[in-house]
């Protein structure tokens, strides 16, 4: 599996730009009971962590991670006593069953994502629940129009390993993977001039960025022409309004 968006220390920004940006959209409802055992499973540079260990502070997070690097990025940043980071292959990764597991922008990057959500329902106690965050790349939409932007975000489209539309999928990829109990909520982010936080820190610093990260390997693969994707990310930096939806599923393990 390749990480589409590399691993430089660019991209660790971008993420903590994200997760600040999504606090209160994405997490104002993920809470663990005291006492709990929660997997975090692909944790990344611990962008998530750090809000996953503040909002439920008597709860026990294992945090998981494949990269060396985003793990000692991961290690360094988040200091919460309730954390602790092992450096494992969810698909391999062997525990006592947790309560609950939380998966977060993971599946949209695996060739399989329904081998990983079987492999996850093994790690969980029956009556477990699962979180699983994704977004939908093909949920974007921006005024002005630009055919130049779309063509830009299609790059990305193209060149992620897994599939960056997964966030429409979550519903039949958990009932499927043997979570009967799904619910699934679409979380839009919508950003106009009256809202200048969202503006730098998810249309510029979020997706326009996550966008520019792939500039290279587009232009290498032959996807578009420089001064084509350059429009589109001058013009996505230029919008006016801009609209995306993450899905958030909670489901439980009968």
């Amino acid at each position: 599996m390749a990480y589409v968006h590399g691993y430089a220390a660019r991209e660790s920004e971008r993420l903590n730009d994200q997760a600040g940006a999504l606090v209160e959209l994405l997490h104002h409802d993920t809470v663990y009971p005291a006492g709990s055992r929660v997997l975090e499973a692909g944790c990344g540079v611990g962008a998530q962590t750090i809000t996953l260990a503040a909002n439920s502070p008597d709860a026990q997070f294992t945090s998981i991670e494949l990269s060396p690097d985003s793990l000692a990025v991961a290690q360094e940043r988040v200091t919460a006593p309730n954390v602790t980071f092992e450096q494992a292959d969810l698909f391999t990764y062997e525990a006592e069953p947790f309560d609950h597991v939380f998966v977060c922008f993971v599946l949209e990057h695996l060739r399989d994502p329904y081998a990983a959500l079987r492999r996850l329902r093994g790690l969980l106690k029956p009556g477990g629940t699962i979180t699983v965050i994704e977004g939908d790349h093909g949920s974007t939409y921006f005024h002005p129009e630009s055919a130049a932007a779309d063509d830009a975000i299609d790059c990305l489209v193209k060149l992620q390993s897994g599939d960056a539309k997964i966030g429409r999928r979550l519903y039949p990829l958990l009932v499927e993977a043997g979570f009967p109990d799904t619910r699934v909520s679409p979380r839009m982010v919508y950003v106009d001039a009256s809202k200048p936080d969202l503006v730098d820190g998810f249309t510029l610093k979020t997706f326009t960025a996550m966008i520019e990260g792939v500039r290279e390997a587009a232009l290498t693969a032959g996807l578009i022409d420089a001064d084509r994707f350059d429009q589109g990310i001058s013009d996505l930096a230029a919008t006016e309004t801009f609209s995306y939806t993450f899905f958030k599923a909670v489901a439980t393990r009968g």
